[in-house]
């Protein structure tokens, strides 16, 4: 029995149908390119039909192209082109009726259609910027045709969606109605007939006037993330050449730039992302897939920056909230955190005032963990206190209903040791937030030992409904993203000793593109946290007997140094300006000196990103070694998605496959070898000196006996 083909063609009357169906979201791919050219032969045998609408079933038009088919050997945008050219050129009209979301290649095809209706709703825009691409099926040439060059630029370089009146302010799309897509199509097609509608080629009008220096101004806006993401320059340079050349010109001009960006590492690194991203959000399990549970209201215990970051982000989401807290101050504190959140939100145009009131009254606060007893998911997020955590979750265990998932928000304390103090360790699990927890978008999700399946498929679900990236994570200290994070900071203050000073650290990492250097970092989040978490190790003996160990940070805690809150850290500040602070020198001068740590003149910058970045990504594959990664793309999520590394780098895992396994681990051989290794600091774990010697990539990673 043959499979039903991705492209149907239906005939009624003087208009046929063409109905693309692949789902999920219809995207193009080499089989709908050679099926809308055959169903586009069997329209043009037809006598009868005097238009064509194209729709497509399903939640969506087409919503881009198959991102999966980018890196097949051979890949060309060009059978595609020349469907979409044989649309345009069709001496019949042709409709694009259109729904859910038109991206990236399904607006190609649409404005090869002579003519646009949309559904209310429908979004619109070229997002191939976020991989690291521009449009590549005449996207550049026929956009600015319609809608002149700043709304082109603007569109292409952000990509950004628009919604369906905004699309026919710029005329990109001629009118909504509100119908079944094909049914709109269809109503609006025969309208087109009986008023004698002529085919309108988009490719045969001439770019409305523009100031030709506009490309000189968007060159200078975008000059510096142009070095990181060369795409934004190719967009604009065939955005100039639709403005400035022939048609079939630009045509040439748009593909030589595609395959250039494609080919591109940028390209490379933000396309592993994007593919990262959605397996990162599938639950790891070998079971199929359990039924989530229903989540109507959530509780949060404790009404910090914390927990009302948490509240207002299930809040914003449409879930009620109810805030807890043991003090009145802080409840009302957390609570007007809420209110201002959106109130500004509001004030910003990301939502209507009413939106903003509805969302404020989501959340609803208390004195009494009783109150939280008929919440689906209860959310601790109480100080970061072992004891302080044990009880709560005990408490917690007593007080909720049957069924309720009880999730803890530490970002380093043992889930398993809470889950058993709950009493409940099948339904508990982590749920670490990043703050502003209604800002950053990554949730580590902590799977203890015990938690059974539904729950976790509960919380993987909520996270994508709150607008999260979820990654999952075993349990063990700081999980993945803090667990890996320590080496790096560890040599970040060992560099300090030795007499690096705090910016030309953070230069050399920031080299690399990241958001802000380990010492910036530290100052941002509070070394005051930073250095209490490394206290309350060095209690619990877990840190090695180096008396060099992370000692500045517990020295500035000491001398009430903790970033830029009490105005010096690693820095000291001017507002929030960090500048150069000569008595962080003269601290770690001293600490140097009673550690036994030798100072040098200068380190070169290339031995401080070795020394901070290689130690980590060891550490990340000691993660996938022992189980609590699943996958080399999951610890690109969390590094991408929550501590600002660079997109366009790929993760750090995806960069060592790029600088080359081989010559990391010859690199931390030669620090052990020169340091001595007396702590273990620089010893290569076994898959990644494994991976160095065959060959492999840690891309080519497989969990062992998969």
């Amino acid at each position: 029995m043959n499979s039903p083909s991705v492209v149907t063609l239906h005939v009624a009357g003087d208009v046929a149908l063409l109905s693309i169906d692949r789902p999920p979201v219809n995207a193009i791919s080499a089989e709908v390119t050679a099926a809308l050219a055959a169903a586009l032969d069997r329209f043009d045998a037809q006598r009868d039909a005097r238009a064509l609408v194209i729709c497509c079933k399903g939640r969506t038009f087409v919503a881009g192209g198959d991102i999966g088919e980018f890196d097949a050997a051979g890949f060309s945008t060009q059978p595609l082109n020349r469907v979409l050219a044989r649309i345009e050129g069709s001496p019949h009209i042709v409709v694009a009726a259109m729904h859910g979301s038109v991206l990236g290649g399904g607006l190609e095809l649409a404005l090869a259609c002579h003519y646009r209706v949309a559904l209310p709703g429908t979004r619109f825009g070229f997002p191939e910027v976020k991989l690291g691409l521009l449009p590549g099926s005449l996207g550049t040439q026929r956009l600015p045709r319609l809608t002149g060059v700043g709304v082109a630029l603007d569109m292409i370089l952000g990509g950004k969606p628009l919604s369906a009146e905004a699309a026919v302010a710029i005329g990109i799309v001629d009118e909504i109605r509100d119908a079944d897509p094909a049914d709109a199509g269809l109503a609006y097609a025969q309208s087109l007939l009986a008023r004698s509608a002529k085919p309108r080629r988009t490719s045969e009008l001439a770019v409305p006037a523009f100031d030709a220096a506009v490309f000189g101004q968007r060159r200078a806006e975008i000059a510096e993330r142009a070095r990181k993401y060369p795409a934004l320059e190719c967009i604009v340079r065939a955005i100039e050449a639709a403005a400035t050349l022939p048609f079939v010109q630009g045509e040439a001009l748009e593909a030589a730039f595609f395959e250039q960006c494609r080919q591109s590492p940028q390209s490379k690194a933000m396309r592993h992302l994007f593919f990262a991203q959605r397996e990162a959000a599938r639950t790891p399990a070998a079971e199929p897939k359990p039924q989530p549970r229903r989540v109507d209201s959530v509780g949060v215990v404790g009404a910090g920056t914390m927990g009302s970051g948490i509240a207002i982000a299930i809040a914003g989401a449409g879930i009620a909230v109810t805030l807890a807290d043991s003090s009145a101050d802080s409840l009302a504190r957390g609570l007007g955190n809420v209110r201002t959140t959106f109130e500004a939100g509001a004030a910003k145009g990301r939502m209507s005032v009413d939106e903003a009131g509805e969302c404020v009254a989501r959340v609803q606060g208390t004195l009494a963990l009783g109150d939280l007893r008929g919440c689906d998911v209860v959310i601790e997020a109480v100080f970061e206190d072992m004891a302080l955590k044990r009880d709560i979750a005990a408490a917690l265990g007593s007080v909720c209903k049957p069924g309720a998932i009880l999730a803890t928000n530490t970002s380093t304390l043992d889930v398993d040791a809470l889950a058993e103090a709950s009493g409940r360790a099948a339904d508990f699990l982590g749920m670490h937030f990043f703050s502003p927890a209604n800002v950053m978008r990554l949730l580590e999700v902590v799977r203890g030992a015990a938690t059974a399946p539904d729950v976790l498929a509960t919380v993987m679900e909520l996270a994508r409904r709150i607008g999260k990236q979820p990654v999952v994570s075993g349990v063990c200290y700081g999980f993945i993203g803090n667990r890996m994070l320590e080496p790096y900071l560890r040599e970040a203050e060992c560099l300090l000793l030795e007499g690096a000073s705090a910016s030309a650290i953070d230069a050399a990492l920031e080299s690399l593109g990241l958001a802000m250097g380990p010492l910036r970092m530290l100052d941002l989040a509070g070394v005051d946290v930073a250095a209490k978490v490394v206290i309350e190790r060095d209690k619990a003996g877990a840190l090695p007997p180096d008396r060099a160990y992370r000692v500045v940070a517990r020295r500035l805690f000491e001398l009430g140094r903790h970033g830029q809150k009490t105005g010096a850290g690693f820095y000291r500040y001017e507002g929030r300006t960090a500048l150069p602070d000569a008595a962080l020198a003269a601290v770690t001068r001293e600490l140097a000196q009673a550690a036994g740590v030798m100072r040098r003149e200068s380190i070169a910058s290339e031995e401080i990103v070795e020394r901070c970045l290689y130690p980590l990504i060891n550490e990340g594959v000691r993660l996938m070694e022992e189980g609590i990664a699943c996958r080399p793309g999951d610890i690109d999520v969390v590094y991408t998605s929550g501590y600002g590394f660079p997109d366009f780098r790929g993760g750090p895992l995806w960069m060592a496959d790029a600088i080359g396994l081989r010559h990391i681990v010859e690199r931390l051989d030669d620090y052990a070898r020169s340091t001595g290794n007396r702590y273990g600091y620089w010893t290569v774990c076994d898959t990644l000196r494994r991976y160095a010697n065959e060959g492999l990539r840690l891309s080519d990673w497989r969990k062992p006996g998969a």
